[in-house]
């Protein structure tokens, strides 16, 4: 049987989606790419905005086209937390929440034999533990991302994620240990250390972020990368350790959300922009050819032009590599989705094009105030090497993929 996997969305579902393909070519499944025709169609969507939902449905819509007689499921975050949304589609054989991705393989087969329902969805915040977390690897080119955690304890007005994701549920850190050894004995020199929310790795096993880092230095690996971090959540002696041990890539991505204190208050953020502020000016004093990389959203409930002046003057005064900014959203569940005062999507679309406009300019700032400086450098293998600090420079150093150069910008 072929089956196909379509996923939308952020590095955990890519994950998810390697695992159940490494499931269904052990069951002897046929796995095809994106647009060949199958007899299995696996959507893996995302619910992160209103535009992930509608990729979501987009998706679903061309699996059905590309084979009217196929079975289309639908998974991932829209499906956990919109299943009847989801199961009213009319292209839609199956809905299988994240709380079931595991037994995806069984739900369709039982499915075909008659005896699944259509929808099978259980209580995400039930999840207690990080599940095969041996198989929990991506590869992005020579780049192994590990998945350390899953779920966010924190729940900000504006964000759906612990609905769709649960709370944490952290690696146990002996194997995530084990993990970067053999991938470093496999010759990679750079593993990304990623989760859900980084920064609360361990809160469920009484571990946290900053002891294992210590154990991950020990390991022979050369490089070690954070993903996307809270500043509340990153005590002294963890920003300490990140600004002092050169194994770790002074490369950092701190979600803001807004420069306004009110409107990070009102997104229950649990900081000030002084608070953020202090953070960002700490590491750069201690590693200043550090990337300070952040997300932003626009449009937030009651959001004003004095509010966004004020994320545009923090923009201007915190020396960012590069932002993400996102379109503000209503998300099922959310204490935002039912503030009133919303921003009408002609005024969030042009505050979108100024932070746009913005991020195009920090990243060439940034290329530029690392001129001449000495960077390592992972090569890509596709004409490229990817900086420690995580600018992107032309290969002319002729040698292997994976291998850990040294450059000069």
């Amino acid at each position: 049987m072929r089956i196909s996997f379509i996923t939308l969305g952020c590095r955990m579902n890519q994950f998810d989606t390697a695992l159940m393909m490494a499931r269904s070519i052990s069951a002897g499944y046929e796995v095809v790419g994106e647009g060949e025709k199958a007899d299995v169609y696996v959507i893996n969507t995302c619910t992160v905005t209103g535009g992930g939902d509608r990729a979501s449905r987009q998706a679903i819509y061309r699996a059905r086209r590309e084979n009217p007689s196929a079975i289309v499921v639908a998974t991932g975050c829209y499906a956990q937390v919109s299943p009847a949304e989801v199961g009213s589609l009319g292209e839609v054989d199956l809905v299988v929440g994240n709380t079931h991705k595991g037994e995806l393989l069984k739900i369709i087969e039982d499915y075909i034999e008659g005896k699944s329902e259509r929808v099978v969805v259980g209580e995400i915040f039930r999840e207690k533990e990080l599940k095969n977390f041996d198989t929990v690897l991506y590869f992005e080119g020579v780049r192994p991302f590990i998945k350390v955690q899953e779920g966010c304890n924190k729940f900000c007005s504006f964000c759906v994620i612990p609905y769709a994701r649960g709370k944490v549920r952290s690696a146990p850190p002996e194997k995530v240990v084990e993990e970067v050894r053999l991938l470093s004995q496999k010759g990679f020199k750079e593993v990304v250390i990623t989760g859900t929310q980084l920064s609360q790795y361990g809160w469920d096993i009484e571990s946290s972020l900053y002891s294992l880092l210590r154990e991950l230095i020990k390991t022979p690996i050369e490089l070690i990368r954070l993903s996307s971090m809270h500043i509340g959540e990153l005590d002294a002696k963890t920003l300490e350790l990140m600004c002092h041990e050169e194994k770790i890539a002074p490369h950092f991505h701190l979600s803001l959300q807004s420069g306004s204190d009110r409107i990070l208050e009102l997104m229950r953020r649990g900081y000030t922009l002084e608070d953020y502020r202090r953070v960002v000016d700490f590491i750069l004093s201690k590693r200043p050819e550090s990337a300070i990389g952040t997300d932003l959203i626009v449009g937030f409930p009651g959001e004003s032009e004095k509010d966004f002046g004020l994320t545009l003057r923090a923009v201007e005064e915190i020396p960012f590599a590069y932002l993400h900014p996102f379109p503000y959203s209503d998300r099922p569940k959310t204490p935002a989705s039912n503030m009133g005062n919303k921003v009408p999507a002609h005024i969030i679309k042009e505050r979108m094009a100024i932070l746009k406009k913005l991020d195009e300019e920090l990243r060439e700032r940034f290329k530029e105030e690392n001129k001449g400086r000495v960077l390592r450098g992972i090569v890509l293998g596709n004409g490229k090497i990817l900086t420690e600090n995580y600018i992107e420079v032309e290969d002319v150093s002729g040698r292997n993929p994976g291998e850990l150069v040294e450059v000069v910008l």
